[in-house]
C-alpha cells in the first residue's frame, strides 16, 4: 500500500472516530450519500429484516468487477460499520479512486440491523469488558444471517434461510461478485484473518498492515480446532462442512451427525461454489493483551489447556441453565436472549474435542503462553457474554410487561429473581476479569485502518488475477 500514494493518503486520513455509529445513524449517512453523490452513488432496499426494517445497499462506482462488502454478519461486531462509513464517503467523492481500485462497489453498512440494535447500549461506550458484556448480544445459530444460508451436505440438509439471508442470497446471484469482504471481528485478542484460499504473496503485507498501527496478531489457539492455518494467524475460510467433518470424525460411534446442527452455512461457501467468489474476513480485537502474542513456553500441556477450558465453559454452562429455569417458563417462544442461551448453553457436545485433544499428538506438547492465555481467560471473557444475555433475557421480559401493562406478581417476582443472580454473577466474573487482564482499549481508527488496508490488498490481487476482466 505505502507504493500507491492514492491508498496511502486514505489510510492516512481515517477519522479519529470515538463511538460506533447505530442503526438509524447509518443510514441515514447511507441515505444523505446517496443524495449528495448522485452521479456515483445509489440506494437500493435489498429487503427487509425479520422485524421489518430496511435493507439498504449502496452501489457506488462503475469498474468492470462487481465487488460486495457488508457489516455486521454478526450484531455485536461493528467496526466494519465503521469501516464502510469512512470508505463509502472516500469512494463517493473521488472518481480518482473508484478508478484505480476498478470494481462497481456494493455496500450493506449493516447486514444484521436488529441484532445491531440489541446491542446499542454499548456502541457509545465506555469501552469496558463490563459494559461490553452487559449489554452484549448475538443470536441464535438459526437466526444468523450468515450462517442461514442453504446445504445440503451429508446427512446436513437446511433450508431455512432468514430474511436477510435471502435478500444477500438474491444480492450475490444477482452482482456475482468477484471480491467480498465479510466484516467480522472478535472481542478479544489479536488480528487474525481467514481467506477462501492461499494468497501468500500478501502475508507479510496484512502482518505489517497491523504492525503499522501496533495491534497484534492473535497467536493463540484458532477459534476453532478444525481451522486450517495457511501461516501465522491466517487461516482458511470456515464453512459448516468443515464442522460437519470434524464432528463425524472425532465425534463417538453411532452419533447422529446431521441432527447435531441446527444452522446452515455461510455466505461464503454459497458465494463461492456458486459464482467462484473469494471472500476475506479480517478478525479484530476491541480489547487486547500482550500475551495473545506470546510464544514463549507456558506452564502445562496444550491438552491440559484445551481440556481446563472446556471443564469452566461446562461449569457455567450448568450455572446458565439452571438460573434459566427460574424463569423459564414466562419467556416469549421468540425472546431473542432466550433463543441465543438456548443455542449455546445447551448440553455440551464436546465428546469430539476432548476425543481430539486426547489423540493428537499435537496437544501433548507444552502451550505458549498465548495458547494457555486463550484457553484459560480469553475462554472466560467470551463465557461473560453469555452471563450478560442471562440478565437481558430476564429485561426483556419485565420490559414487555411494562409496555403493555401487564400485572402478573408471580411472574414479576420469578423474572426479577433470575434477573437479579444473574447481575451477581456477572458483576463477580467481570470484576474477576478486569483483575486478571492487562488489556488496552483499541482505538476505532487503528481497527479500520487494518481492515481497510487488508481490503485493499485483498482486492487489488484479486483484480490482477483476472486481468480487469468483467465477473458480473
Amino acid at each position: 500500500m505505502a507504493t500507491n500514494p492514492l491508498f496511502t493518503r486514505l489510510l492516512e486520513n481515517i477519522p479519529d472516530y470515538q463511538s460506533f455509529l447505530t442503526v438509524d445513524e447509518l443510514d441515514e449517512s447511507s441515505r444523505a450519500l446517496a443524495e449528495h453523490y448522485p452521479d456515483a452513488v445509489s440506494l437500493f432496499e435489498m429487503g427487509r429484516t425479520k422485524d421489518g426494517h430496511p435493507l439498504l445497499c449502496l452501489k457506488i462506482g462503475d469498474g468492470p468487477q462487481n465487488a460486495l462488502m457488508f457489516g455486521c454478519p454478526h450484531p455485536n461486531e461493528p467496526i466494519g460499520t465503521m469501516m464502510l462509513e469512512y470508505f463509502t464517503e472516500e469512494l463517493a467523492k473521488s472518481r480518482e479512486l473508484r478508478d484505480a481500485l476498478g470494481y462497481t462497489w456494493y455496500i450493506v453498512k449493516a447486514w444484521d440491523a436488529d441484532g445491531l440494535r440489541l446491542n446499542e447500549k454499548w456502541l457509545k461506550g465506555p469501552y469496558t469488558i463490563y459494559n461490553y458484556s452487559r449489554n452484549f448480544f448475538r443470536p441464535a445459530g438459526h437466526r444468523q444471517v450468515d450462517w442461514t444460508f442453504p446445504i445440503d451436505y451429508k446427512d446436513l440438509h437446511f433450508h431455512d434461510p432468514i430474511p436477510e439471508t435471502t435478500a444477500m442470497m438474491a444480492l450475490i446471484d444477482q452482482v456475482k461478485p468477484s471480491f467480498i469482504y465479510s466484516l467480522h471481528n472478535a472481542g478479544f485478542g489479536g488480528v487474525y484473518w481467514y481467506l477462501s484460499r492461499p494468497l501468500p504473496a500478501l502475508y507479510e503485507e496484512m502482518y505489517a498492515a497491523a504492525d503499522r498501527v501496533k495491534v497484534p496478531l492473535n497467536l493463540g489457539e484458532p477459534e476453532a480446532p478444525y481451522c486450517v492455518p495457511f501461516a501465522p494467524a491466517i487461516y482458511q475460510s470456515l464453512g459448516i462442512e468443515q464442522d460437519y467433518d470434524y464432528t463425524e470424525k472425532y465425534a463417538p460411534p453411532g452419533t447422529d451427525i446431521g441432527a447435531r446442527f441446527k444452522v446452515g452455512n455461510c455466505s461464503e461457501s454459497y458465494a463461492r461454489t456458486r459464482h467462484g467468489s473469494f471472500t476475506l474476513l479480517t478478525e479484530l480485537p476491541y480489547f487486547f493483551d500482550k500475551r495473545i502474542m506470546d510464544l514463549s513456553t507456558g506452564t502445562m500441556t496444550r491438552r491440559d489447556a484445551v481440556l481446563r477450558s472446556l471443564e469452566t465453559s461446562e461449569e457455567s454452562d450448568r450455572f446458565l441453565l439452571e438460573t434459566m429455569e427460574l424463569s423459564r417458563e414466562y419467556f416469549q417462544p421468540l425472546n431473542p436472549f432466550k433463543l441465543a442461551l438456548e443455542a449455546f448453553t445447551k448440553p455440551r457436545e464436546n465428546d469430539a474435542t476432548r476425543n481430539m485433544v486426547n489423540t493428537n499428538p499435537d496437544f501433548a506438547k507444552t502451550a505458549t503462553v498465548a495458547e494457555e492465555f486463550d484457553n484459560l481467560l480469553l475462554s472466560r471473557f467470551y463465557k461473560a457474554l453469555s452471563y450478560g444475555m442471562l440478565i437481558r433475557v430476564n429485561e426483556y421480559e419485565l420490559e414487555e410487561m411494562a409496555r403493555t401493562g401487564e400485572e402478573n406478581p408471580r411472574k414479576d417476582a420469578a423474572l426479577k429473581t433470575a434477573r437479579d443472580i444473574a447481575i451477581s454473577r456477572h458483576r463477580e466474573i467481570t470484576d474477576q476479569l478486569e483483575q486478571e487482564f492487562q488489556y488496552e482499549v483499541v482505538p476505532i481508527r487503528k481497527l479500520v485502518s487494518i481492515q481497510l488496508e487488508c481490503g485493499l490488498l485483498v482486492s487489488q490481487a484479486l483484480r490482477e488475477e483476472k486481468g480487469g476482466d468483467n465477473n458480473g
